[in-house]
Order: structure tokens, then C-alpha cells, then sequence
């Protein structure tokens, strides 16, 4: 191995992360797109453009934090290989970020379309994304936060997986999904729908049930996590769960 080599792979390695973000980034782009606009039968939805550019701006930022800093990982989230001690996580990880969203989009849609509910005021809409991106961030400080933020439920001793006790997790033990409740709570009203709610209301129960399933897991698997848990006393929401 010449002395090359270890930059030659590390350069591959970050080339190889940042085509698959970029190219998961893109179908899930797309499969909104088609979800919001199908649905609602129209392209001149402000809101629907809103939601989408927020989604492609959250991923750039990522893209943009993580992929220099830890290719591997997001590698990783782009892969998500299911994990032996947590097969449970199998149908929820697809819950939470595909089928449910997507299901939040069409009926958001399918009210635009058929004019299931009231109109929400603008200035709400307005609000609901600002707090939309509010959870978005919280996330992505997660993310950049835990370099073994993992899409799927999962503990990696071959790669010196360690507690995270900084940046967020000071506040909660599960920041990344406290972010992801608040961000799905917003989108019915930013989307105008409050019909929206009932699939988003599902997103946020698994997040939930996920949070617990995770968090007993790590306690039992991962050292140094049940003495933060003693530190840390709160899943989701501080002073409440």
C-alpha cells in the first residue's frame, strides 16, 4: 500500500456517501413531489413548493455537515441495513419516513382537492412552517451532534459506539425524534389540512413506541447509557417523558 492510498480511499469513501445522499435525497424529492401534487391535482400549491423546499434545504444541510465529517455514517443511513437485536425497528423505521409521510401528503392533498376542511389562516401556515423548521434543525443538531445517529435501531461495538451525552442530548436522551414529532405536528397546518393530522398522529406514535423500543435496547446493550439515562431523565420532552 503506497502512502497514497489511505487519502486516495478516504476521498473515494466521501465521493461514494455524498452520490447516495444526494441520489436518496432525490427519490424522496420526487416521491413527495408526486404525493403533494398527484393528490391535489395542481402545481400552483405555495404551501406544497414550501414543504418541499424545506425538505431539499434540510438535506443539503446535512449533506453539507455530515458527509465530510462522518462519510461512513452517512453511508450508513443510506443503506439502512436491518440490525440483528432490533428487527422490531424494521416496520416502524418504514412508518416514519416513508409510508406515513407519504400518506400525510396525499390526504394534505386530497383536501386541497376536495376542500375537506376549513381553510387555515395564512399567517398559521406561516407559523407552521417556521415550526416545521424549528424541528428540522433540532434534528440535524442531533445528527451532526451523534456520529452514531443510525437510521435503524442499532449498536455498533466494532465501531466504538459510545453514549452521547453533548449538544442536545443534554436536554433529552432522543433529540433526532423530538425534532421529527414537532416537525410532523406542523405539517397539517402548514399544508392546510387538518385531516393531515390523523396520519401524522401515527408518525408521531411510532416515533413514540420507537423512542421506548430504542431506549430500553441501548440501556441494555450499550455501555455507560443506563448511568446517562440516570442523568438524563427524559426521552422526548424535557420535565414530561
Amino acid at each position: 500500500m503506497g502512502p497514497d492510498q489511505p487519502i486516495r480511499e478516504a476521498k473515494t469513501g466521501l465521493r461514494n456517501s455524498a452520490i447516495r445522499w444526494l441520489l436518496q435525497t432525490f427519490i424522496f424529492t420526487l416521491i413527495f413531489s408526486l404525493s403533494l401534487f398527484l393528490s391535489s391535482g395542481r402545481w400552483d400549491w405555495v404551501m406544497a413548493w414550501a414543504y418541499l423546499g424545506l425538505f431539499i434545504l434540510t438535506q443539503l444541510i446535512i449533506g453539507l455537515f455530515l458527509v465530510p465529517k462522518n462519510p461512513e455514517l452517512v453511508a450508513e443511513r443510506t443503506q439502512l441495513k436491518a440490525s440483528p437485536e432490533a428487527q422490531w425497528d424494521r416496520p416502524l423505521v418504514g412508518i416514519a419516513t416513508l409510508f406515513g409521510p407519504v400518506a400525510m401528503l396525499v390526504v394534505a392533498g386530497l383536501d386541497q382537492r376536495w376542500g375537506w376542511t376549513s381553510q387555515v389562516p395564512e399567517p398559521i401556515q406561516l407559523s407552521a412552517l417556521g415550526v416545521a423548521a424549528l424541528g428540522s434543525l433540532l434534528t440535524i443538531w442531533a445528527m451532526v451532534s451523534n456520529r452514531f445517529f443510525y437510521g435503524r435501531a442499532r449498536i455498533e461495538r466494532e465501531r466504538g459506539h459510545r453514549v452521547e451525552s453533548t449538544g442536545p442530548y443534554l436536554a433529552v436522551r432522543h433529540p433526532g425524534y423530538a425534532g421529527a414529532v414537532v416537525f410532523n405536528l406542523a405539517v397539517p397546518l402548514l399544508l392546510d389540512s387538518l385531516w393531515a393530522f390523523i396520519p401524522a398522529a401515527v408518525i408521531v406514535l411510532v416515533l413514540i413506541i420507537r423512542t421506548a423500543l430504542e431506549d430500553r435496547m441501548l440501556i441494555e446493550g450499550l455501555e455507560g447509557y443506563q448511568e446517562y439515562s440516570q442523568r438524563v431523565r427524559h426521552r422526548l420532552l424535557p420535565g414530561i417523558w
